[in-house]
């Protein structure tokens, strides 16, 4: 008896043993597709370890930055928008670290410190030994919000 593909991408697939969403490679919980704060904050609870506390404080930097900021989880992360002018963030869990992705942190002061293999995005990441520089991040928040969002 196979997996119905179509199935698993329309809904999470819960971990038998404890009725959680499954954990995909690297950690980052498998949610399904939906708008609004509800499904990003059952990804944010589904986060194992420390990340999740971390991630807890990324959102409440965004929604402090960014007033009426639109959130929704696609393709298992969350996403964040300033109104209806496209994606400006998200998130995704890997093993050691969450990488959040400006899609147009190249045109951001200073420049987020990881590079991406789109021209345009520029990623920070979030270790577990390293202090988020919260002031430095919100302001990235605000600038990021003001740019033209990504159409997803």
């Amino acid at each position: 008896m196979g997996i119905d593909v179509a199935t698993t991408r329309r809904k999470a697939v819960p971990d038998p043993s404890t009725g959680t969403p499954r954990l995909l490679a690297g950690g980052n919980p498998q949610i399904p597709k939906g708008e609004g704060d509800a499904p990003v904050q059952a990804w944010i609870a589904a986060i194992p370890d420390w990340k999740r506390e971390a991630a807890r404080q990324l959102d409440a930097l965004v929604v402090a930055a960014v007033p009426g900021v639109r959130k929704a989880v696609k393709w298992n992360s969350p996403l964040y928008a300033a109104g209806d002018d496209g994606w400006f963030l998200s998130m995704h869990c890997y093993a050691r670290y969450i990488k959040v992705a400006f899609f147009r942190g190249k045109a951001l002061d200073p420049v987020p410190p990881e590079a991406s293999k789109s021209q345009d995005t520029r990623y920070l990441h979030v270790v577990e030994d390293v202090p988020l520089d919260a002031k430095q991040f919100t302001r990235w928040v605000k600038q990021a919000s003001r740019l033209p969002g990504e159409r997803m």
